[in-house]
């Protein structure tokens, strides 16, 4: 089907009689079966650095600043080793996820699969879940959409409320960052106004198709973001209170509060596959996955615990509120916002090859570029629209870490995709 395959790149089989017959196997009967996965068509796409910058800009956005509060509400032992667990869960899904979607590429001879194929596929070959493949298939894309497009709305907020605070604060900025003064925002402008600014900039932004070309915005957005977490290291380390006399574990009835917040901040199960896709050498992704996750879980669990040790008690919904009213941490705040900004490109690339494609399926060859700019202007206004809600940016965090779009995404449907799989190898159904 045309809305399989991205139309940009890699082989085409967008017709019928192209593509493998889906029932055949991909080795003739006497040909020994290939033991690493290796992809059907091209070569061409990102290359491992690539891939694992994408990978870091994926996972590092705003749901990093919240950690010190959610380690609040868990605790100073029990926050730090929930973190930990939930890398190691998080991981082990995504790499699940790369597996069956491996397994069932070459079984099915596609060149790549998304993520509604890889559930489409593997309910196909369970007897009591092929009625309902088509179903999965659509399930998974609406918790998609809803998932990255809603980590868009939340950058559309929190670049509106950090360039803001900035702004607004100006006058009272000074060179002098060792007092314990705090940006306090007097309401003038309209939150609105600052969105309805950046709304040009990042439509512009989203018209970048390939994700090759988007890697070196990825690599500047991430040194920038890496010297403003620097400074904000530098800050707590500077200025951790003696002796530490906070709860090692928190009250029962906070800890789902640190759940929610933690969960958001593992946003990146959305763009693997479609990373993987583009990789060069797919052989290479799981390398790609161990080290990029253990280098966001470490700094996950480091930050989490240093920011709370730091700012104690009085840690608030973004670290970054609890900066000093100086010129040096303004800049944190700036740093950081480029790096949200770029990262909504990456998020966004999700549900535009989802939504794209069957659309511009439907229409000729002449119209394809103008239906394709079009519908990434549509969801990027309508990620404009949604995020006028006018709440703060904690808050913002706070409601969208509790949705369960989130939860679906990165615990339960990893959870479907490894039941058929593992009935398909288990049960002998697999004749590739």
């Amino acid at each position: 089907m045309a809305s399989d395959i991205n139309y940009q790149d890699g082989p085409d089989f967008s017709r019928r009689d192209e593509s493998p017959a889906e029932d055949e196997p991909i080795h003739s009967p006497g040909s020994p079966r290939q033991t690493e996965y290796e992809r059907i068509g091209g070569r061409t796409g990102s290359s491992f650095l690539q891939t694992l910058i994408h990978l870091l800009k994926g996972n590092i956005g705003t749901g990093l600043l919240g950690l010190p509060l959610a380690v609040k509400n868990a605790g100073l032992v029990l926050g730090p080793l929930s973190l930990l667990a939930m890398g190691i869960v998080a991981v082990h899904c995504m790499n699940l996820l790369v597996r069956c979607a491996h397994h069932l590429s070459a079984k099915m001879g596609k060149p790549f699969l998304s993520y509604g194929d890889a559930v489409e596929y593997g309910m196909e070959n369970v007897s009591w879940l092929s009625r309902h493949s088509l179903w999965g298939r659509r399930v998974v894309n609406m918790f998609l959409n809803i998932t990255q497009l809603g980590f868009c709305c939340v950058y559309f907020v929190f670049l509106s409320d950090n360039v803001k605070q900035v702004v607004e604060t100006a006058n009272g900025t000074t060179g002098n960052c060792h007092n314990n003064q705090t940006a306090v925002i007097v309401p003038s402008y309209d939150s609105r106004l600052y969105m309805l600014f950046f709304l040009p900039f990042i439509i512009v932004l989203v018209f970048i198709r390939n994700l090759k070309y988007l890697a070196p915005l990825s690599l500047v957005a991430n040194i920038s973001m890496c010297v403003s977490l620097v400074l904000i290291y530098y800050y707590c380390l500077t200025n951790i209170p003696y002796p530490i006399n906070l709860p090692l574990a928190g009250r029962g009835v906070d800890y789902p509060l640190f759940f929610g917040t933690a969960i958001f901040a593992f946003e990146g199960i959305g763009v693997v596959l479609p990373l993987e896709n583009k990789m060069q050498n797919p052989r290479n992704f799981t390398t790609v996955l161990y080290l990029g996750m253990g280098i966001v879980t470490t700094l996950y669990i480091s930050l989490g615990t240093i920011g709370y040790i730091g700012f104690g008690e009085h840690i608030r919904g973004s670290i970054t509120l609890n900066l000093p009213l100086c010129w040096l941490y303004q800049a944190v705040k700036l740093l950081y916002s480029f790096g949200i900004y770029i990262t909504y490109a990456l998020q966004f690339y999700v549900s535009a090859e989802i939504l794209i494609p069957p659309a511009v399926a439907r229409c000729g060859p002449r119209w394809a570029l103008m239906v394709d700019l079009s519908i990434r202007v549509a969801l990027v206004v309508l990620t404009f629209l949604h995020s006028h809600s006018g709440e703060p940016v904690q808050n913002q965090l706070h409601r969208r870490a509790h949705q369960s779009s989130d939860e679906s995404g990165i615990t339960v449907f990893p959870r479907v995709r490894e039941c058929p799989c593992a009935l398909l190898m288990e049960s002998g159904m697999d004749r590739a």
